[in-house]
């Protein structure tokens, strides 16, 4: 509460304390503790939004066995990159 009452004083933590017939050193010190109690997160800068590019732009790797042409997008996760190739190991 007087935290709160010192920040909308506009005054120094000092003067307010005085003020008020709080002792100066102890309130400055609160006001220490409050400042380091409510910075309580971390800011972590902002990533930036994949670039989502249209079906005939995607990166992709090309396997060609023959006449049969296997397109796999390089944006495919490595457990589903796995299915493919163990399922490629099958059919080629």
């Amino acid at each position: 509460m007087w935290v709160e009452d010192w920040r909308q004083s506009g005054k120094s933590a000092w003067v307010f304390a005085k003020a008020n017939g709080l002792n100066p050193q102890t309130f400055v010190n609160w006001t220490k503790s409050h400042r380091e109690t409510k910075s309580c997160f971390v800011e972590v800068p902002q990533m930036p939004a994949p670039m989502i590019l249209p079906p005939c732009q995607t990166p992709e790797v090309l396997i060609e066995k023959g006449e049969v042409k296997i397109h796999i997008p390089l944006v495919m996760g490595h457990n589903e990159l796995r299915a493919v190739m163990e399922g490629l190991g099958r059919a080629l």
